[in-house]
Formats: C-alpha cells, sequence, structure tokens
C-alpha cells in the first residue's frame, strides 16, 4: 500500500509538472502547442507511474510462483519427492509461518528451514521490487519530462496507451473465460477417464459416494447424470410457467395501459424482486410455499413430499420474474408509436393492437427475456437445496423430491475432498455440461434476435 500511495503521489507531481513545462514552451499561447496542455500532463503521469505499475502486476501474479521455485530449489530431494498436491499444502503451510501464523498441522523441521528460505527471498524480492519500482518511475519522469514540446505529439502518445489498456482489458476478460472453460474441461476429461461417457450422459442412477476401500459397498458409485438433467429441466418448466405469462402480462401492461405515474413506481418495485438474495427466497420456499402445498394436496388426498419440484419451481418463477418483465417491457417499448397510430386508423381496438402488432414486432426481444430467465433458472442453487432437497430421483411428478445439477456440485465440493477420485471430479463434469447448456441457450438468444429482429426507420 505504502508503494502504492508513493506512486500515485509521484504521477500527480509528474502530471502537475508536465502541466506547468507544456504552458511555459507554449509562451502563453497554447494554440503553438501540438497537444493541450493536460495531453502533456497526463503523458508525464503515466510514463512516470505506468512502467512501475506494470512491475507491481508481475511481482503480484509471479512473485509467489518465483518464491516457491527458489525455495523448493534449496530444499532438494526431500522437497522433490514429494507429491505435486503435497507440495501445494507444504507451501501453503511455509507461508503462513514465514508471516508469524500457525500453521495446519505441526510443523516439522523442513517446514520450519523453508520457512525462513521463504522469509529471506520474500525480504530481498520486496527490496528488489521497490528499487526497481522506484528506478522505473523516476527515469519514467525525466523521460517524460525532457520530451515536452511544441511540436511533441503528446495527445497521439497518451491516445495509443489508452487503446492498448481497453484492449488488456477485453483480453483479461477474454483469458479469463479460457482459463475458467480449460480449467474445467481438463479436470471433466480426467473425470471421464474413469468414468465412460456414455454412462455418464445416459445413465438413470446417480450415486456418487464411493467408498474409501474397494471391498466397501459402493465403492464404484453410480454416475448417471440423467435424474441431475431432469429435475434441472422440471424445475426450470415450473418456473417458466410462473414467470412467463406474469412477467409479459406484468410488462404488456405496464408499456400499453399503465399510467405514467404508476409505472413510475411499480416497474422499480417489480425489478427489486431481483435484488432479493436467493437464500431469503429459499427461506420462503421451505417455510412457506411447501408446507402450503403439502397441505393442499393431502386435503385433496395427494401424496405431497415435504421437499418437492413445485414448491421450488414457484418460488423460482417469482424470483425471474424481473427477468422476463424488464427485458419484454423495453423491447415493447422500442416498437415504433407510428405502429401503433397505424393499427388505430385502421380501426383496430388496444388489445387488436397490443396482440397483432406490438407483440410480433417485440417479438425476438421478448424471446431473449424468456432466455435469460431459463439461464437464470439453470443456474439457481439455494431454493432447491432447501426446497427441492438432494434427492436424485428420476421423475416427472412436480409433488417428489427432486435435485439438480447445480445443488449436485455444491454436494460434491464441500468438506475436505480428494481431487483425484471420480466424486469429486464429477462436479466438473456436471460443471462442463451445465456451462455447454447455458452457451447453447445463449447462442440460441442470438440468433433469435439477429434472425427476426426487425429494423424501423
Amino acid at each position: 500500500m505504502l508503494m502504492a500511495a508513493i506512486l500515485l503521489l509521484s504521477a500527480l507531481v509528474m502530471y502537475v509538472l508536465g502541466w506547468r513545462k507544456a504552458l511555459a514552451a507554449s509562451g502563453g499561447r497554447t494554440a503553438t502547442l501540438h497537444s493541450k496542455p493536460r495531453y502533456h500532463a497526463w503523458y508525464a503521469a503515466l510514463l512516470c507511474a505506468g512502467p512501475a505499475l506494470a512491475l507491481w502486476l508481475g511481482w503480484q501474479l509471479f512473485g509467489t510462483p518465483v518464491l516457491r521455485w527458489l525455495v523448493g530449489a534449496q530444499l532438494g530431494e526431500a522437497y522433490a519427492q514429494m507429491a505435486p498436491a503435497m507440495q501445494s499444502f507444504f507451501f501453503d503451510d511455509v507461508a503462513r509461518l514465514a508471516a508469524g501464523l500457525p500453521s495446519n498441522g505441526e510443523p516439522t523441521e523442513l517446514m520450519r528451514l523453508a520457512a525462513a528460505l521463504w522469509a529471506r527471498f520474500e525480504g530481498l524480492g520486496r527490496i528488489a521490487f521497490m528499487v526497481g519500482a522506484a528506478s522505473l518511475a523516476v527515469a519514467g519522469g525525466l523521460l517524460a519530462y525532457g520530451r515536452i514540446a511544441p511540436a511533441f505529439r503528446a495527445r497521439n502518445q497518451v491516445e495509443t496507451w489508452v487503446t492498448y489498456g481497453l484492449l488488456l482489458t477485453a483480453a483479461v476478460s477474454i483469458l479469463t473465460t479460457a482459463g475458467i472453460v480449460f480449467s474445467v474441461l481438463f479436470e471433466s476429461l480426467r473425470f471421464f477417464s474413469m468414468v465412460p461417457i456414455s454412462e455418464f450422459l445416459f445413465g438413470l442412477s446417480w450415486s456418487p459416494q464411493t467408498a474409501l476401500r474397494a471391498d466397501q459397498v459402493g465403492s464404484s458409485g453410480a454416475f448417471g447424470a440423467v435424474p441431475l438433467f431432469a429435475g434441472t429441466l422440471l424445475i426450470t418448466a415450473i418456473a417458466l410457467l410462473v414467470a412467463g405469462p406474469l412477467g409479459l402480462l406484468a410488462a404488456i401492461y405496464l408499456s400499453e395501459y399503465a399510467p405514467p405515474s404508476f409505472r413510475a413506481v411499480a416497474k422499480p418495485m417489480l425489478e427489486v424482486l431481483a435484488g432479493i438474495p436467493t437464500v431469503v427466497y429459499g427461506f420462503f420456499a421451505a417455510l412457506t410455499v411447501a408446507p402450503f402445498i403439502r397441505g393442499v394436496g393431502e386435503s385433496v388426498g395427494l401424496a405431497v413430499s415435504s421437499e418437492s419440484a413445485l414448491a421450488a419451481g414457484l418460488v423460482m418463477g417469482i424470483m425471474i420474474i424481473p427477468f422476463v418483465s424488464s427485458l419484454s417491457d423495453d423491447a415493447l417499448a422500442a416498437v415504433p408509436q407510428s405502429l401503433r397510430d397505424a393499427s388505430y386508423g385502421l380501426g383496430a381496438t388496444r388489445a387488436e393492437t397490443v396482440r397483432q402488432v406490438i407483440v410480433p414486432a417485440a417479438l425476438p426481444g421478448i424471446i431473449a427475456g424468456f432466455l435469460l430467465a431459463i439461464s437464470r433458472a439453470i443456474g439457481e442453487t439455494m431454493i432447491v437445496v432447501m426446497a427441492a432437497g438432494l434427492a436424485a430421483n428420476l421423475t416427472a411428478n412436480p409433488l417428489e423430491a427432486v435435485t439438480t445439477v447445480t445443488v449436485q456440485i455444491v454436494t460434491l465440493l464441500v468438506g475436505d475432498q480428494e481431487f483425484d477420485s471420480a466424486k469429486t471430479l464429477a462436479a466438473f463434469a456436471l460443471g462442463l455440461l451445465l456451462f455447454v447448456a447455458t452457451l447453447m441457450l445463449n447462442v440460441l438468444a442470438l440468433h433469435v434476435m439477429r434472425t427476426y429482429r426487425e429494423k424501423y426507420d
């Protein structure tokens, strides 16, 4: 934090100095400058702080791996014989000891030696980083200050750096997505090397509780994902049956019938539903909706489970209403007023205009809202955990308990797990299929919007 404050202060100083030198070089007539004084000031500030900040970013990204390599090289065979997973846990404890914190387990002599080496190398690295950052800041500031002149193209330099900065931020988001995909993909391939992909995709039984020893019951497990995807689709279908009509009708009323004063109050209140934490919806489903459904079912002679897909789907439908209503409302509002006037001029009523003109014209946006709501429902976890349960039942009965893909991912990764067992790696396979499913929905939404989008003059 101290180094960051020093760099920011240095950049501010160079900003002021660059501004003053640009004014002095212009002789009081800024029109003689190629670039305005503020561009010269920004050039000086960026050249002073930019390289030092890049060095800091490199230290944050690669400092820990370099320290591990240096300390591991000093430990010799005692460290090299450890398994890769044990090396990671070992250095976690070493870093804690070096920082003066207690280790997770009883520290060994090798761990204490490594902690001492870690503290020494970290101190040397911190000193080298501070000296390097200060040197880069001073050199950059002097270079920028010396270049300031009436003919210097400071604006071009600053705009080029801004362009590269924007490109870097876009690249970071793309690389992050790629990293997520490849990390899930590689772990999924490890899982499919243990469990056939045909069994995973088409198996009808899900029981990943593998035993610790091969002679125990259930040591092989069952990894058929069909019950999980059936439960996910069942709950999502119930949620969409709730959110679809309610959200679309609410959007039509707010866009075409509601007075402006009511719309100004009702639309924000409706969108508040999207900001309520899902755990609150889960409590509502488990404590209110599920007992109500069970009571109603028992009163008419139906056997209703205490945790049912219907309870989870109803509450989830309420949660995703804003996704449907808000996007549908925006799509309806984007329809030109001239289409409404032309319909009214031909003698159509308001209801006929909405049904035969406005909704068809806004259909791509409405469908996109529905697909976004489906993606949101597929990825929901907390409501399903609290209202639908964990039982992987292959059923189409909404009154029975089911589970979803996201719930099983959470269940498989809770607690201490070994990342070389099929049980834990199954979570990555489920995540990969869920990623593919949501990606296909997003691609479908883009295709619908591009195919059926209507442009009006």
